[in-house]
């Protein structure tokens, strides 16, 4: 249903990761090798990064494929970063939110990116939207199950969580309330990524000291890329990485 992409690591070009790689974003909006469910992320895309000295990301954002875009060519000529998550889109039903639908969504220092999609949606999760204060609800992006989704977890932080637990949690949340849905969470603050394998992709690459990528596909042919196991919490930073197995609720 999406694609998406996180890192952390040296300062570089947008373009080194998300067009430059043989395989990167770009081209997976069109061309993805590994995703499960669809095959063309054609309905918007974004990508936020963080700048240095500032922990609140910029975003930019548009709601057709990233293919067709050409400010964004020049954009990831001039922008460097030390991180960034990006997403290319494939909606899951025809919306009205145009760009507000593409991920990332951000929340103070964080970005947020799923792919995958919430079955039954929206009457499967109504029990959890009602849990959600009525403030949340008022500020969600978009109308769309990620949306909802990005304001269970970002109600977790900022009830204290950290970001593996929030994303762990939510995902055996979504998961117990609405069966079968695929859930492949990502989430980063600049210096950590969090991510969750449920129903679809999921790899990283580790060098550790300097740098990680986590990613719903390998971009190139690098032997180093490992793959994520389905119903896995990914925790990483710059240094190394932690898989820990998620639990399937029981009926």
């Amino acid at each position: 249903m999406c694609r998406h992409v996180a890192y952390l690591g040296p300062e570089v070009q947008l373009r080194t990761l998300l067009r430059d790689p043989p395989h990167a974003l770009h081209r997976q909006s069109w061309a993805p090798r590994r995703q499960k469910h669809g095959t063309v992320n054609a309905d918007g895309f974004g990508v936020g990064w963080y700048a240095p000295g500032d922990p609140v990301p910029a975003r930019y954002r548009r709601p057709g494929p990233i293919w067709a875009d050409l400010g964004f060519t020049d954009l990831s000529r001039v922008v460097r970063t030390s991180a960034l998550l990006a997403a290319v889109r494939d909606a899951t039903a025809p919306g009205p939110d145009q760009e507000a639908a593409a991920a990332p969504f951000a929340s103070e220092r964080w970005l947020f990116s799923h792919n995958g999609a919430v079955r039954g949606w929206p009457g499967s999760l109504s029990a959890l939207v009602d849990s959600l204060p009525p403030a949340e609800l008022l500020t969600l992006e978009a109308r769309n199950d990620s949306a909802l989704v990005w304001a269970l977890v970002r109600h977790r932080l900022a009830d204290g969580d950290d970001g593996p637990t929030a994303l762990a949690d939510t995902v055996l949340e979504v998961a117990e309330a609405a069966p079968t849905s695929r859930l492949n969470l990502l989430l980063t603050d600049g210096e950590t990524i969090t991510a969750t394998a449920w129903g679809d992709t999921l790899w990283y690459r580790s060098e550790p000291g300097r740098s990680t990528v986590v990613a719903s596909e390998p971009y190139d042919d690098d032997p180093y890329w490992c793959e994520v196991p389905d119903r896995t919490l990914l925790a990483a930073s710059r240094t190394d990485v932690l898989l820990t197995p998620l639990k399937e609720p029981t009926a």
